[in-house]
């Protein structure tokens, strides 16, 4: 290494210390002891002959010197991250990200069948929190993503349309036995909010004239669909969910449609990828695949509000 850099293992303990503002965090993400750590950050204090972390109770500051240091040690890690990952798309497996409720309700059965049918195709997935999808193929180590969209992408990437999101109230099995509900009904059960902002229950019940009838004030509110989902299975209240991600639950018992009317959201998931990205051919397999996976898909009966 030229002697006009300090050790990359210290460089890396310091920016993963600088992003999460806690030694003991960085120790975590890094799989090494916190001492470890700190003994990083103790050669490239006496490298530089400064010091780079202040402490103020609990709290750990950068110095200005660590200011100024840091976006060109997290831009050289960034390149670095993307030569490799050139390398590894090239011969090892497909990187892809998609939002968790998509995850564990739909895609993970359907990667685990491509593995099984197309040997050697393997796909790492990372479920990741989004409250809006997205993804940085530039700074991230993807591949490719399935995302919630509008479908306004960069002209650099491809985008396959899976499936577009069709939103409908679900509640516990048991409400499978009653009929239909109406706006009394649905007005005099606790809703679960799958979105912080309620934007999910807010749109079917404005597509469906019930804005008035149906309030939205109160009601447990959640992080993403799954949680919602979930919650109504477990008779707490009556959720918002995905047609699409409660088919095989409805078919098998574990959720009812009390009001089965679906409405479309105007957003479609899409497997999406840059064009330059090694690996094209078999990222082409994977949305041939998925494609058919949706065109074999069975919905249940209900009216669909486009």
């Amino acid at each position: 290494m030229p002697r006009h850099l300090p050790p990359l293992y210290a460089l890396r303990a310091f920016e993963a210390a600088a992003r999460h503002s806690s030694f003991t965090r960085a120790a975590e993400e890094l799989a090494i002891t916190q001492s470890a750590v700190s003994r990083h950050i103790r050669t490239l204090e006496t490298f530089f002959a400064c010091r780079l972390f202040l402490r103020s109770g609990r709290q750990l500051r950068l110095t200005e010197a660590a200011r100024t240091l840091l976006p060109g040690v997290r831009d050289g890690f960034g390149s670095l991250e993307r030569a490799c990952a050139v390398l590894l798309g090239e011969h090892g497996e497909l990187r892809m990200k998609a939002p968790p409720t998509l995850t564990m309700r739909w895609l993970l059965a359907r990667l685990s069948r491509f593995r099984q049918l197309q040997s050697g195709n393997e796909v790492q997935l990372t479920s990741a929190w989004m409250d809006i999808d997205h993804v940085d193929f530039h700074d991230e180590p993807f591949d490719c993503a399935v995302l919630l969209s509008t479908g306004h992408f960069p002209a650099d990437w491809e985008a396959t349309p899976l499936f577009p999101e069709l939103l409908i109230p679900v509640g516990a099995p048991a409400l499978a036995e009653q009929p239909p509900w109406g706006a009394a009904q649905l007005a005099s059960v606790e809703l679960l909010h799958p979105t912080p902002d309620r934007r999910d229950w807010r749109h079917w019940l404005k597509r469906m004239g019930l804005t008035e009838q149906v309030p939205l004030q109160g009601g447990q509110v959640f992080d993403t669909l799954e949680m919602g989902m979930i919650a109504a299975a477990r008779g707490y209240g009556v959720s918002i969910g995905d047609l699409m991600m409660v088919t095989e639950d409805v078919a098998q018992g574990r959720l009812a449609l009390p009001w089965p009317t679906a409405v479309a959201s105007g957003e479609t998931y899409y497997l999406v990828w840059p064009r330059t990205r090694p690996g094209s051919e078999r990222l082409q397999r994977l949305s041939e695949f998925l494609q058919q996976e949706v065109a074999a898909t069975v919905l249940p009966e209900v009216n669909i509000l486009q």
